[in-house]
């Protein structure tokens, strides 16, 4: 079995739209990011890539190239899932945290659970969802997603 942790973050931005998990969500600015500025996709795909000992997102989709300018972050996900399967793992489940004071995701928590689930090839319920807020951390204008993965070799 392989555990992998992944984290990332993205400041507000006006005119973005903004996209948790695959899933565009109602609010008046997005996260400003060289992709979509997806912060869960992001930290999933770092979790993936660190469980399988891959390079991480940001060595395998460089900001510097502008190739990604705006890429959907699921694409990221994808090619993630391929090194795990590469290197003989499935994914048994997930467990994520959002920490941000806007939009509240209780009310989409049970769409971006689906979405991540079809995403990654899973039941919804081998996906878990969490949001916090960031009191006291003086971060309100950005949002931070956590997630860890466990993997098994396939065929166990």
């Amino acid at each position: 079995m392989r555990i992998g942790l992944g984290w990332d973050s993205h400041e507000f931005r006006p005119g973005i739209p903004l996209k948790i998990g695959g899933v565009q969500l109602a609010h008046d600015q997005g996260l400003g990011g060289h992709s979509d500025g997806d912060v869960l996709l992001h930290a999933l795909t770092d979790a993936l890539l660190g469980a399988v000992a891959a390079p991480d997102i940001g060595s395998l989709f460089p900001p510097s190239d502008a190739k990604w300018k705006g890429a959907d972050s699921a694409l990221f996900l994808r090619k993630a899932l391929q090194q795990v399967r590469a290197a003989g793992y499935r994914l048994v489940n997930v467990d994520s945290t959002l920490i941000l004071a806007a939009p509240k995701i209780g009310p989409h928590a049970a769409a971006i659970r689906e979405h991540l689930a079809n995403l990654l090839g899973v039941p919804p319920d081998c996906v878990g969802l969490k949001a916090k807020t960031p009191e006291g951390m003086g971060t309100d204008n950005a949002a931070m997603a956590h997630a860890v993965v466990l993997l098994e070799k396939s065929g166990s």
